[in-house]
């Protein structure tokens, strides 16, 4: 009895796009969806997790699911597979995990609660910029 060899195929793939490309591109779909008040923050330098994080808010559990659906279809457009989708279930927050940059969407209550924005950009002002501000709050 002779059987087919079963052939694999595969390709290798392609590189992720830039960065700046990937941010163009999610920032497109969080205004088509009319996402709150998006924020990028760079993340180099301070986790190897990714580069860039981009954090919104959504109205309601269905608009967070809406906008992190959507900013899943346009990196794919861009052939960028997400490397993980999580809290699509309860869509109160909605982390999209792009590579190079990840993606939250948050409903407002848990944007305010978990205060990602604090906590990654904790000293990046200069001690000299808070030292004068500090000087003219005072006058």
């Amino acid at each position: 009895m002779t059987s087919s060899a079963h052939v694999i195929k595969t390709r290798l793939p392609n590189p992720p796009p830039p960065a700046d490309v990937l941010l163009g591109t999610i920032h497109a779909a969080l205004d088509a969806l009319k996402a709150k008040d998006a924020v990028e923050i760079d993340v180099r330098g301070k986790t190897s997790v990714c580069d860039y994080m981009v954090i919104a808010s959504g109205t309601s559990t269905r608009h967070v699911k809406s906008i992190a659906d959507e900013v899943v279809k346009n990196a794919k457009q861009l052939d960028c597979q997400p490397l993980g989708v999580e809290g699509e279930r309860e869509a109160e927050w909605v982390l999209v995990d792009l590579g190079d940059v990840v993606v939250h969407v948050m409903l407002p209550r848990v944007r305010e609660f978990y205060a990602l924005e604090r906590l990654w950009t904790v000293g990046d002002q200069p001690p000299e910029e808070v030292s004068a501000t500090a000087d003219e709050d005072r006058s």
